[in-house]
């Protein structure tokens, strides 16, 4: 069952923290969630859910979120689980209303949803945050830049999707 929330993040200011804790719009994790296109990347996300049946899924935001973290920092799905639970910032980047001690979801979430996407969703997320954060390339821009990249084979779009999936 699908329970659609647009994934647009609260400001920062709308984060609730514990009392003395302000959190610097300045963080990496503040700045890739205000520059990602939430509601794309959850539309794919959702495409691999029945909107009627089952149990009601765990909000876009937080699986998308948890994904980007596991694959930007290389980490477990355990640690995962425990980066966000410790890290303000990434519970904010998750789509969290405030900061809280408990984990949002068990480890095993992570498993489940790999096996539920599969390499076609990831790959259209890949494809719609390649496409948000790399600035758009004319065709003539696109031809010159690859014709440099013939040699090692790279191209911008490799660079950039390596850095938010951390590879």
């Amino acid at each position: 069952m699908i329970r659609y929330i647009s994934q647009k993040q609260l400001p920062l200011k709308g984060f609730d923290t514990p009392p003395g804790m302000i959190l610097d719009p300045n963080n990496r994790w503040v700045k890739l969630s205000d520059c990602l296109p939430w509601d794309e990347l959850s539309g794919s996300y959702y495409k691999t859910l029945c909107s009627s049946l089952g149990r009601p899924a765990k909000d876009a935001g937080i699986v998308i979120g948890a994904v980007i973290i596991k694959h930007k920092l290389s980490v477990s799905d355990e640690e995962t689980v425990e980066q966000i639970r410790e890290n303000p910032y990434l519970q904010y980047f998750i789509g969290l209303k405030g900061f809280q001690a408990k984990a949002p979801f068990a480890s095993s979430l992570l498993v489940e949803i790999r096996k539920r996407m599969g390499q076609t969703v990831f790959d259209e997320f890949y494809e719609t945050i390649i496409e948000t954060v790399e600035p758009k390339r004319t065709k003539k821009s696109a031809k010159a830049s690859d014709d440099d990249n013939d040699d090692n084979d790279v191209t911008n779009s490799g660079d950039v999707g390596s850095s938010i999936f951390g590879g």
